[in-house]
């Protein structure tokens, strides 16, 4: 026989004290540290407890008894459901220093290193309508707030292009209105969910693996080109005629769209990196335009989605890679070739790597479509491709440059660079944790001689860092 649980409490006025991980906040709850998502430092509320172990507790505000005065009023009809934009209701100046102050403590806590003064961080241009990329799943099951449950005149099991909901993989919080990105793509998406609803087009199911809508890319670029990338999946009685139907309808209503692609995704995750994509109108890549130079990005090409604010954290890092022209350059991660072709007319050579194939043929192509002549460039995983032999044949490096996944850079990639022993490395980091494990690892023969943060990502958590590393 099961044993009866305790009921989690409702804890009454209590104040929320600090901003944590992942856009929460948390609050001391006796012994345990309560974390809290869409509230604020200075917030009194009523909380109630929904999980709890043995050193923390996780919580959810259930009545506001009075605002923090360091406050701001939420501009999306959709905060406090979907989980992309935690901090809206945080003024952007406070979200600053915040991130500011996680880059410190994780390079501390985590890095163990003696660090320099820390540079203020890089806020960013703008912060709505920043992005240049959004994906958005199809689900035949949308997601229910717990108000529209208890709502008999609510239709349930709804299609809905949207968000994925985190701990609900299989629904979609439907979305009317996204401020990331130019109102063009709220006018796109939404003319695609009323054509399918329409035209009776099958939305996607996780759980079964059936259903034709299956996902909606949408890009655009500083050049003012429209990309759209829809997965379908086709069952076995087709669905391709259907599909055809639905692109020329996009196709003919946005003329702004210049390149419509698309897939037969039949694989069980949305990923497209080994997938086949079609061209249906148009170009298979748009363009990027950063100072004087071009590149392009095509479906699979990774770019950094704050295309302004990308601009000047790969200014940051052409800073501290200090080149005078005679360098030997290393860019490792180089995606498209951005960094390397931006730093490329003030080096001797510079060395791209990259785990992508198509990324890495459109950044040759990006360099010669901007008159480059002096970058190489190479595919594979980097720990196969950055060896001693590979460091023998092309040029030990005077300066690495590398700005790795999340997770930071495999233990032989960071061994590989220790004994290639540039004189400078410059790392740029998505994720300022697993930098500071990799400077702990490179502090044996390097000293870290700035730190840049930077924020790419308006109300969000997440935020950029770039630190300049100097042989000791």
């Amino acid at each position: 026989m099961a044993r009866n649980k305790k009921p989690l409490p409702l804890l009454e006025g209590v104040t929320i004290e600090a901003v944590a991980a992942e856009g929460k906040c948390l609050f001391h709850w006796g012994e345990l540290v309560v974390f809290v998502p869409f509230c604020v430092p200075g917030d009194v509320c009523d909380v109630q407890i929904r999980r709890k172990k043995h050193s923390f507790a996780e919580g959810e505000v259930v009545h506001f008894v009075e605002y923090s005065k360091v406050r701001a009023i939420p501009f999306c009809q959709h905060f406090g459901v979907c989980g992309g934009c935690k901090w809206q209701n945080l003024p952007y100046e406070e979200q600053l220093k915040f991130k500011q102050q996680q880059v410190f403590d994780q390079l501390t806590r985590i890095g163990k290193i003696e660090l320099p003064e820390f540079r203020p961080i890089l806020g960013s241009v703008h912060t709505q309508a920043y992005r240049n990329k959004l994906d958005f799943g199809c689900a035949n099951k949308r997601w229910l707030t717990s108000e529209q449950l208890k709502d008999e005149t609510m239709v349930k099991d709804t299609p809905a292009i949207g968000f994925h909901i985190t701990g609900a993989f299989d629904k979609i919080l439907p979305i009317e209105k996204c401020w990331l990105m130019d109102d063009l793509h709220n006018q796109i998406r939404n003319e695609v969910r009323d054509y399918a609803i329409e035209h009776g087009l099958s939305f996607f199911d996780l759980r079964q693996q059936v259903g034709l809508l299956r996902d909606v890319i949408i890009r655009n670029s500083a050049s003012g080109e429209w990309m759209i990338i829809f997965q379908f999946h086709y069952d076995e009685t087709g669905g391709e005629q259907e599909a055809m139907g639905l692109m020329r309808h996009i196709a003919d209503k946005f003329p702004q769209i210049t390149s419509l692609m698309y897939l037969d995704n039949q694989k069980c995750n949305d990923t497209i990196g080994d997938q086949d994509i079609l061209t249906f109108k148009g170009n298979d890549h748009i363009y990027e335009l950063m100072e004087d130079l071009k590149f392009k990005v095509g479906p699979k090409s990774f770019y950094q989605t704050n295309t302004e604010q990308a601009y000047h954290l790969y200014s940051v890092a052409r800073e501290f890679a200090n080149l005078s022209g005679h360098e030997i350059v290393y860019d490792l991660y180089t995606g498209t070739g951005t960094i390397a072709n931006f730093v490329a007319r003030k080096a001797s050579k510079v060395i791209g790597i990259e785990y992508v194939p198509e990324a890495i043929e459109d950044a040759k192509i990006n360099s010669k479509i901007n008159g480059i002549d002096n970058t190489l460039f190479y595919a594979g995983d980097m720990k196969d491709i950055l060896t001693d032999g590979f460091i023998a044949e092309h040029g030990r490096p005077d300066v690495i440059i590398t700005d790795p996944p999340r997770a930071g850079m495999h233990p032989d990639v960071v061994k590989t660079i220790l004994r290639a022993a540039p004189q400078r490395i410059v790392y740029v980091s998505c994720n300022p944790a697993t930098q500071a494990r990799d400077l702990h690892d490179l502090d044996i023969d390097y000293r870290v001689a700035a730190v840049q943060p930077v924020d790419m990502f308006p109300h969000t958590p997440h935020v950029e860092n770039v630190v300049l590393l100097e042989r000791k």
